[in-house]
């Protein structure tokens, strides 16, 4: 297996190349960055991604000496950048996409066929509803998943490489072909944001005394909504067939739910409910592993500094493991209710063994 040495370019120091920078850096690994923004490329170097890397004289022409370049850039550009990573170096080239299958047709159009072995596409599943370098972290791969996507004729060396990068970022390398990679993420990433915009979209003209009973199932729902709308309306564009299928296939579910809802069909309607366990059920669990049961159980947390972390310092004493945590605030108190989502067998000792501990819970 090749080892990441460096030094690695990083082209674009939005959110993922900074990210990719400053986790490579952890590691000593030295970064070189490019930018056709300035003000992102000085930031991601102050921020400790890299050495900025402003191309002389010769401008497209100039040859960096790097063992891997890590393309990321808007999904606009991806293959016009990708390419020119090809031409401009020796290097095996990566990038972090989010569609691999229009790029790489893209890349192949524009390089030359002896180039073309030396890229080997990729994806870290990572993100933020913000953007821009600000929002980049070193840990932003952590335990995260990120598909390594060779083409046919990717060199064995070059999928050595990318996958060291995916290692030393933290991330855990999956491999999967760009169609299949495409196919994968409309289902699990880009149908889910469509969804999501078109829940967000219905409240925007919502009356203030209906959105004042919103809970945090609205939020959880809405939250990624909240991405920039530039980069998604790319990012969509770019892998339209795959996501036009699954969204006819919603489509078809929805109109199921307003005929059943017209027709008061409960059957219909338990039918449609009953597979949206089952696809909350199919959801990989910790560490990949299959789903736990886990319930949830609520604690009353004063609003008051210490408080949260005098409710886990309690959970961990009980000696019960926390699979999730979410704050939702009580609008008219000072109070937050924090739900801890712990193993279904564990649930009841600790409800009980809070409540011997003053803190108001329930399940």
């Amino acid at each position: 297996m090749s080892r990441l040495t460096g030094p690695v370019l990083v082209v674009g120091a939005g959110l993922l190349g900074t990210s990719v920078g400053l986790a490579l850096r952890a590691q000593d690994i030295e970064v070189l960055l490019t930018d056709i923004d300035e003000e992102n490329l000085r930031t991601a170097s102050g921020l400790g991604a890299g050495r900025p890397q402003r191309s002389p004289k010769g401008g497209a022409d100039h040859v960096y000496d790097v063992q891997l370049v890590v393309v990321a850039v808007p999904p606009d550009h991806l293959g016009t950048a990708i390419a020119a990573a090809l031409t401009s170096t020796t290097a095996v080239v990566t990038d972090v996409g989010s569609v691999k299958a229009g790029p790489l047709a893209q890349v192949r159009a524009l390089v030359p066929a002896e180039a073309l072995p030396r890229y080997v596409g990729g994806h870290p599943m990572a993100g933020s509803e913000r953007s821009g370098p600000l929002a980049a972290s070193a840990a932003l791969f952590d335990g995260r998943p990120w598909a390594v996507t060779p083409h046919a004729g990717a060199d064995a060396h070059a999928v050595e490489v990318v996958t060291a990068l995916v290692e030393a970022c933290g991330a855990t390398p999956l491999t999967f072909t760009p169609e299949q990679h495409d196919e994968a993420v409309a289902r699990t990433s880009h149908l889910p944001h469509v969804v999501a915009v078109l829940v967000a979209g219905a409240l925007a003209s919502a009356p203030q005394d209906h959105l004042a009973l919103s809970g945090q199932g609205l939020r959880d729902v809405t939250r990624i909504a909240a991405g920039d709308p530039r980069l998604w309306e790319q990012i969509l564009s770019a892998n339209t067939a795959a996501l036009a299928s699954l969204l006819r296939d919603v489509r078809t579910d929805l109109d199921g739910v307003l005929e059943a809802l017209e027709s008061d069909s409960r059957p219909v309607l338990a039918e449609i409910l009953g597979r949206g366990v089952a696809g909350t059920a199919a959801i990989p669990g910790k560490h990949g592993g299959p789903p736990v049961a886990a319930t949830a159980v609520y604690v009353a947390v004063p609003d008051h500094p210490g408080e949260l972390a005098r409710l886990f310092a309690d959970v961990g004493e009980i000696g019960v493991n926390i699979e999730d945590v979410r704050i939702d605030h009580d609008p008219g108190r000072p109070v937050g209710l924090v739900e801890l989502t712990v193993a279904t067998g564990r649930a009841g000792h600790l409800l009980e063994a809070l409540e011997s501990r003053g803190w108001t819970a329930h399940r």
